[in-house]
């Protein structure tokens, strides 16, 4: 059986790159005119971003976990 991906959370993730991508962006722009602006726009973007790392790693582990068992029922 191939290993399958769940390609909803990784388009979550993708979703959330984007959004921490707009938020950098936006924070470049307002930095010289409003720093307190730039800085919740980065920490909005830092928290886009560790969620999408999460959604990643347990795409990761779900294959990892699918490649074993895999591997365990080759070798019965």
């Amino acid at each position: 059986m191939p290993t399958q991906i769940n390609t909803d959370s990784l388009k979550k993730a993708e979703v959330s790159t984007a959004l921490a991508k707009s938020m950098i962006t936006q924070a470049i722009e307002q930095s010289a005119a409003n720093p307190q602006l730039a800085e919740e726009a980065l920490k909005q973007a830092s928290q886009e971003i560790a969620q999408a790392q999460t959604m990643v790693s347990q795409v990761q582990s779900t294959i990892q976990t699918q490649q074993a068992q895999e591997q365990q029922q080759k070798s019965k």
